[in-house]
C-alpha cells in the first residue's frame, strides 16, 4: 500500500507542482496548456483519494474526480497539437467539444446514481490499496470510443501536418506523435492486462513533458522567425526614419502593410488605433485595462501581422498611407 500510495502522491504533487509552475513562470500563456495542466493535477488526485478511500462513497467520488480531468485532457491535446501545427480550424470549435466531454463526464460520474456505466460498484483492498471492483453496464464503452475518437484525430492531425509542411521540425512532429503514443500504448496496456495500479497517471506527466518540449521549440523557432523578419523587412523598405524625415516605403511593404490590418482581430484594432492616437504604453494599458505581458503579446502579434518591427514603424507607415 504504501508503495502504490506513494507512487499516486508522487505524481499528484508532481503535477500540482508543473501547474503552479506553469502558472507562475511562463509568461505568454495559452489557455489549453493550463486546462491540459490542470486537468492532469486532477486525474493523479482523484487516483490519489481513491487509493486511500475507506468508504465507497469516498471512492466514488474520487473517481468522478479523475473521470473529470480525463474528459477534459484530451480536449486540451487536441487543441494545442491544433494550434502547435498551424491548421486552420473555427475559433469556436472548443465550444461543441467541451460540452461532448461534458456529456460523457456525466456518464462516467453517474455510479452511485446509475447503472448504465457501472451495473454493480464495491470497493476492495489489494494488498492494501482501496479499489473499485467493477461490472460495466451498458454506457461504459462510450468512454472508450470517446478516448479513440480523440487518439486517432490527434494522429491523423499531427501526420497530416507534417505532410504539409505545417510543423516547423521533425523533433516537433515526434514530440506531438509521441504525446499521443505514450497514452494510447498505456490506455491498452490497461484495458489487456489486469493491473490494479493506473499507469495513467505516470503516462499523463510524460505527455506534458512531450507538449511543454513541444512549446519550447515552437517558441525557440518563432524567435528565428522573427529574428529573419526584422532582418528582411530592414531590407525591404521598412527602416526606422528619424522624427522629422519624410518616410519612403516599398509598394510591397504597404501591400504587406493594408493587408495586415484586414488581419487584425477586434482587439488588436482598438490597441492599433490607440498607437496611430499617439497614445503610450501606460495610456494603453490604462485603456484596454490589460497587463504589460498581454501587451506583449498583442504586440507581437501586430507587428507580425502589418510587417514591422516596431511601433515608431507601424506609425510611420500608417501616417504615410
Amino acid at each position: 500500500m504504501v508503495a502504490i500510495s506513494a507512487i499516486y502522491i508522487a505524481a499528484a504533487l508532481c503535477s500540482l507542482l508543473m501547474l503552479v509552475t506553469y502558472s507562475k513562470v511562463i509568461g505568454q500563456k495559452y489557455l489549453w496548456f493550463f486546462v491540459l495542466f490542470a486537468s492532469i493535477c486532477v486525474v493523479n488526485v482523484g487516483y490519489f483519494v481513491l487509493s486511500i478511500s475507506t468508504t465507497l462513497g469516498e471512492a466514488l467520488l474520487a473517481n468522478r474526480i479523475a473521470y473529470l480531468g480525463s474528459v477534459f485532457l484530451p480536449v486540451s491535446m487536441l487543441l494545442i497539437i491544433l494550434n502547435a501545427t498551424k491548421l486552420k480550424h473555427p475559433k469556436w470549435l472548443w465550444m461543441p467539444l467541451v460540452c461532448l466531454g461534458v456529456a460523457v463526464f456525466l456518464v462516467a460520474a453517474s455510479p452511485g446514481y446509475s447503472d448504465i456505466y457501472y451495473k454493480s460498484v464495491t470497493l476492495i483492498k489489494v494488498e492494501g490499496v482501496s479499489v473499485l471492483d467493477k461490472e460495466y453496464g451498458p454506457w461504459h464503452k462510450l468512454y472508450m470510443f470517446y478516448l479513440i475518437g480523440y487518439f486517432a484525430t490527434m494522429i491523423i492531425t499531427a501526420i497530416y501536418a507534417t505532410a504539409k509542411k505545417k510543423i516547423d521540425s521533425g523533433i516537433q512532429a515526434i514530440m506531438l506523435l509521441g504525446s499521443v503514443f505514450v497514452n494510447i500504448c498505456v490506455w491498452l496496456l490497461e484495458q489487456f492486462i489486469d493491473v490494479e495500479f493506473e499507469f495513467l497517471a505516470v503516462s499523463y506527466i510524460i505527455t506534458e513533458l512531450f507538449l511543454i518540449g513541444v512549446y519550447v521549440v515552437i517558441q525557440e523557432t518563432e524567435k528565428r522567425i522573427d529574428a529573419a523578419r526584422e532582418e528582411f523587412l530592414l531590407k525591404s523598405g521598412v527602416e526606422e526614419v528619424a522624427d522629422g524625415e519624410k518616410p519612403e516605403f516599398s509598394q510591397q511593404t504597404i501591400e504587406l502593410y493594408r493587408q495586415g490590418l484586414s488581419e487584425l482581430t477586434q482587439t488588436e484594432k482598438l490597441i492599433y488605433d490607440l498607437y496611430v492616437d499617439g497614445k503610450s504604453t501606460k495610456e494603453v494599458l490604462e485603456e484596454m485595462n490589460i497587463k504589460e505581458n498581454t501587451l506583449k503579446y498583442h504586440n507581437k502579434n501586430i507587428y507580425g501581422k502589418l510587417g514591422v518591427v516596431s511601433r515608431k514603424q507601424l506609425k510611420q507607415i500608417a501616417k504615410y498611407i
